[in-house]
């Protein structure tokens, strides 16, 4: 059911206290108006600056009324069935009186055919009057309102508009996720700038978008410039993934697939789980929306759910969309310090995970699957849990190979198979870092560095699986058990048969490699 269909509703069976949640103010003015003049309802809204004005249906004199105790007044006083649409009152909210008179009011409604609608940007509502308050939200535009809104401008003289069909369509998809007034601007910034709108523009509207996302504080939107191909090994997750890239297009949904729900990747740090998350928006060619969830938390009560709340709603008027939970151990876990806020924030998200509707496809890495709560990986949150491993030596190759060709240098001028070799219990993260390494001392020398400078490099590592040897055997238990899948082998058996040793620790008196001083980076020059 739409908004105006809900809010129709509500008005009809005599709600009457109505919360409507939005920041877009003139656009749920509108819709008021429109369902109150579908209903022949005559309709009034106040404000404390310039008292009742007529939205729709008032033929006589307008009340009068400057204080929110003087309007409470007028609406028990005016005959009839008129709508009130009070602006900004949640602002009175904190005024005991205010409240206690409201309360009084609405009751005494009851009995007549009048409502009050409160707009309000949160969906706080005082204790006192939530048995007689419904609360309903006015969603962000959808891709038909954005239309409007671009036909709006569009028409006006002057104006080149040269948009594809399809054009117009993805410039509508690009603003999805901003207001009306948000998209309005980025339409009219697009048009005063270049004195036309075409398929251009649609990249000018991403960053915009990308801005607004960004002040949300707890999504981050994402480019997504990787591909399968900028990520070295991991080929029976690359198949999942390709399998279901058409997973959220019109023909899926005839075929009545359902959108699939999410990966869960479990693995040391440096594996590739960051990557793989910014290479599936690639992939699929879908927005990359990272939800930080420290940030979802704030100072006063009730700010972390409600932030939770707009940062879902937010990802879900995105859709389709990928949504990246790095680190979920950390990001989900909840303590009893705090009040509850954590747990009730980590029971929003999960909720939502379970039953969201709209096409919103989770990636959750974590490098510690002990420490997250068994509820996180549980059946329905999660269509597959991935265990990336150690990279074998033709993974490591592939990722060698990748880094290289990233630094504009030809795989084949170097011997990669040696380096794969030498490799071996490194992962990706530590391989770019040893590439990276090499080049510095090339650099320094003024030379082009070469494969001795790489392993050099890999020798004076110590790799993070030599201190992360008790969370690989446990991660391979997991595997063996049938409770994750390899995403570098279909078959258990094989993953287990091609596991990598991690390295073991040194002793005291023991080096990796000694090096001459000559491969060092020179003194620094202040």
């Amino acid at each position: 059911m739409g908004f105006e269909a809900e809010l129709d509703l509500y008005l009809r069976a005599r709600y009457t206290l109505v919360v409507v949640v939005t920041v877009e103010e003139e656009r749920a003015l509108q819709a008021i108006t429109g369902v109150c003049e579908r209903g022949r309802r005559p309709c009034l809204a106040w404000d404390l600056a310039d008292g009742f004005e007529a939205l729709s249906g008032q033929t006589g004199s307008l009340p009068s009324a400057r204080d929110p105790l003087a309007v409470i007044d007028q609406v028990e006083k005016i005959d009839g069935d008129t709508t009130f649409v009070l602006k900004d009152f949640h602002d009175c909210w904190g005024n005991a009186q205010v409240k206690r008179k409201l309360r009084s009011a609405v009751q005494r409604l009851k009995f007549t055919r009048k409502s009050v609608i409160v707009i309000s940007p949160t969906r706080t509502v005082p204790d006192e009057l939530r048995d007689e308050a419904v609360v309903i939200e006015l969603p962000l535009p959808d891709s038909a309102h954005l239309d409007e809104v671009l036909g709006t401008l569009t028409k006006t003289p002057g104006i080149k508009v040269d948009l594809t069909p399809a054009g117009r369509e993805k410039l509508g998809q690009a603003a999805l996720g901003m207001t009306a007034a948000q998209a309005r601007r980025a339409y009219a910034k697009a048009i005063v700038r270049d004195k036309a709108l075409d398929d251009r523009h649609i990249e000018a509207v991403v960053r915009e978008k990308k801005e607004i996302i960004r002040a949300s504080e707890a999504l981050e939107f994402y480019p997504v410039y990787e591909t399968p191909d900028d990520v070295g090994g991991l080929d029976v997750l690359k198949q999942w993934l390709r399998l279901r890239e058409r997973a959220f297009t019109q023909e899926a949904r005839d075929y009545g697939l359902p959108a699939p729900k999410g990966i869960a990747l479990i693995g040391i740090p440096g594996t590739g789980k960051s990557l793989t998350a910014k290479m599936i928006g690639g992939l699929w060619r879908l927005p990359l929306l990272r939800l930080d969830v420290g940030a979802l938390f704030g100072s006063l009560v009730g700010e972390a759910e409600e932030r939770t709340r707009q940062a879902l709603r937010l990802a879900e008027t995105v859709a389709p969309c990928v949504v990246w939970i790095d680190e979920m151990e950390k990001a989900l876990a909840h303590g009893g310090g705090d009040s509850g806020t954590s747990t009730r924030v980590f029971g929003t998200i999960l909720t939502w995970m379970q039953e969201k509707t709209e096409p919103c496809f989770v990636v959750g890495t974590a490098n510690d699957v002990t420490s997250l709560p068994p509820e996180v990986l549980r059946k329905g949150r999660f269509d597959e849990i991935f265990f990336l491993d150690l990279p074998t030596a033709e993974e490591r190759a592939e990722i060698f190979s990748v880094h290289l060709r990233k630094r504009s240098r030809f795989p084949s001028d170097y011997e990669v198979t040696r380096l794969a070799q030498r490799s071996e219990g490194y992962v990706g993260a530590e391989i770019e870092q040893a590439i990276v390494d090499a080049m510095y001392v090339g650099f320094n020398q003024d030379r082009e560095f070469t494969t001795d400078d790489v392993v050099a490099a890999l020798d004076r590592q110590v790799p993070l699986s030599v201190s992360q040897r008790e969370t690989i055997a446990a991660l391979r238990t997991w595997l063996r058990e049938g409770r994750a899948q390899s995403a570098s082998f279909a078959e258990a058996f094989e993953a287990e048969r091609r596991f990598v040793v991690p390295l073991e620790p040194l002793e005291p008196s023991e080096s990796r490699r000694s090096f001459t001083p000559s491969e060092l980076p020179g003194p620094l020059e202040l």
